[in-house]
């Protein structure tokens, strides 16, 4: 397969010749519409992030509990008042449903705050319900609602208020895109492969002077910020997120939190080989005003990414039928690389990307499956088990019934069922080096395929392999053993 090219998309080149004379050269003028890129105050004022308070940037899709339970904490514990915005949903919006992730999460003072009249948006008796509110959480959508009914008004100052007195601004999907000073995908329409719109180009700018894009992964969106936007926009900083995958900044720092990858395009450091962005994993800490990684989460425990290259030293030839591997410890991914593996459509991550046969595995996934009375396995039954942690490519099959899937995947899953229990059934129990693990393998012998986990000491190793002969067992055994080094 060949690597996808930068180039520009043929129905994006239209949307982005048309912001030609609005979004380019436009010295003099605040961060997403021209001039040189912001940088970091010498009394350390932020530059990009927010003076006060804290912004949280969700890719969409299902996200766990510690994304939520983040948000609460920012926004100054349960009883604070969180403002739950879900205009971008259009015609889709409950009203008497908002806020159910954050309630489910604890929040226990929630107002849903919704309507698509700017005199409404501009009301003093409106905007008084929030004058108290600790955060703002935008819904999914589309975001050009959000534009066509705040921007300018005084409710979009009230949100801005909020920040200004400490509190937390975030937002999921399209309340992501909002949140940034450059719009991405806001053409007012459900075509949202339009990259510019030159009558929705501005976000709320909790960020400034960044393009947000969400879903990223899921939707193969990887070279859109590039292709679009980044290339020709070098004083734009773009950030993007896959699903369940969040930035939390406060000032100019941000962690990645959350379960899969975070991209950044202009950023200093050096770009993916071969990409045009640098990805970050949870745990990773990055400074949007500098641009560079300020820490990997890897560089905190004894383990090493030279090391883990070693392990599977045999599989950089692409005749070994490839490898992938990904070790996480307490949320934070310390390790998700793949040997000898292709490059993928559109540069989806080759531990994302393609599917591996599960074999032994599929026993974990397999004890979430319920059987009907009849003892068949309905198509609902395996949406719960794909559903969980919010699996993108994990498919089953109904005649062997065994699984494929990818390290990304298993450990999506992974992190939700361990919400659930932390006894998970389909594992077998061992003990190393004192520690009770929870392990299962492709064969009995431990040979392909691994995933162990560490319960007492938070640490998951997955390990998905082509070949019968390589031992996974082994490799996860000296993994572990450098990484949990008493």
């Amino acid at each position: 397969m060949s690597t996808p090219s930068f180039a520009v998309r043929g129905r994006e080149v239209m949307a982005t010749l048309l912001v030609s004379s609005i979004a380019f050269g436009c010295a003099g003028t605040s961060g997403a519409t021209g001039g040189s890129a912001p940088t970091a105050s010498s009394r350390g004022t932020p530059s990009v992030g927010p003076r006060t308070g804290s912004v949280m940037v969700v890719g969409g899709g299902q996200q766990g509990p510690e994304v939520f339970a983040k948000f609460i904490e920012l926004a100054g514990g349960p009883d604070a008042l969180i403002v739950d915005v879900p205009t971008a949903g259009g015609d889709s919006i409950d009203t008497s449903d908002g806020g159910r992730g954050l309630k489910n999460a604890g929040a226990r003072n929630v107002v849903v705050y919704h309507t698509t009249s700017r005199t409404v948006a501009d009301a003093d008796s409106f905007v008084a319900k929030i004058a108290n509110a600790r955060g703002v959480w935008f819904g999914g959508g589309r975001h050009y609602r959000l534009v066509n009914s705040y921007a300018g008004t005084k409710s979009e100052r009230a949100f801005q208020a909020v920040l200004d007195r400490g509190g937390v601004m975030g937002g999921s999907s399209a309340g992501a895109s909002i949140l940034g000073d450059y719009l991405v995908r806001g053409a007012p329409s459900n075509d949202n492969r339009l990259f510019n719109h030159p009558q929705y180009l501005k976000g709320f700018a909790y960020l400034r002077g960044v393009a947000i894009d969400q879903h990223v992964v899921a939707r193969e969106r990887l070279p859109d910020m590039h292709d679009s936007l980044t290339s020709r926009r070098p004083d734009l900083l773009g950030i993007s997120e896959d699903e369940g995958t969040v930035w939390v900044v406060r000032g100019d720092s941000a962690e990645i939190i959350g379960r899969n990858k975070a991209f950044v395009y202009n950023g200093r450091d050096a770009n993916d080989a071969g990409r045009p962005f640098l990805t970050l994993r949870p745990g990773d800490r990055y400074n949007l005003a500098t641009r560079r990684v300020v820490s990997r989460a890897i560089d905190a425990t004894p383990l090493t990414q030279k090391f883990v290259d070693n392990v599977f030293a045999s599989f950089g030839d692409a005749a070994s039928g490839g490898a992938t591997v990904l070790v996480a410890q307490g949320g934070k991914v310390l390790v998700s690389r793949a040997y000898g593996i292709a490059v993928q459509r559109r540069f989806t991550p080759e531990t994302g990307a393609p599917n591996f046969a599960l074999q032994g595995l599929s026993a974990v996934l397999n004890a979430v499956l319920a059987p009907d009375s009849t003892g068949r396995i309905s198509a609902a039954s395996v949406r719960r088990v794909t559903g969980m942690g919010g699996t993108q490519r994990l498919a089953y099959d109904s005649t062997t019934k065994l699984w494929s899937g990818t390290v990304d995947d298993l450990y999506r899953f992974d992190q939700a069922r361990l919400a659930q229990s932390t006894e998970p059934k389909g594992f077998g129990l061992d003990t190393q080096r004192g520690d009770v693990t929870q392990v299962v393998y492709g064969s009995g012998e431990g040979r392909r395929l691994a995933w162990v986990r560490y319960p007492g000491r938070k640490t998951t190793i997955i390990i998905l392999t082509n070949d019968d002969r390589f031992d996974a067992k082994a490799a996860a055994d000296r993994i572990a053993e450098r990484l949990l080094a008493r």
